[in-house]
């Protein structure tokens, strides 16, 4: 089964909060994760809230095109604990 993002939830700062099609939800934080052509742009806080989630791809997108596999996500970040 593939993984896939089902919502995302901006948090503050470069964190976000994602929800898996496998049911878990995880708090992402990219703040260190932003280098490169495509991705140093979203160290402007106005672009990176700007993200949304592509519903054909089943990831996460911002305006400029930059996006990443949801299972990149899935491993960085950590699961909320206060989710029911």
């Amino acid at each position: 089964m593939f993984l896939h993002i089902k919502s995302v939830e901006y948090r503050g700062g470069y964190e976000l909060r994602l929800a898996f099609s496998n049911g878990k939800i995880k708090d992402v934080d990219l703040a260190g994760e932003l280098y490169g052509e495509v991705f140093e742009p979203l160290r402007d806080v106005d672009l990176f809230r700007q993200v949304v989630v592509n519903a054909e791809t089943g990831t996460i997108e911002w305006p400029n095109g930059a996006d990443l596999a949801p299972e990149f996500h899935f491993d960085l970040g950590e699961e909320d604990q206060h989710v029911a």
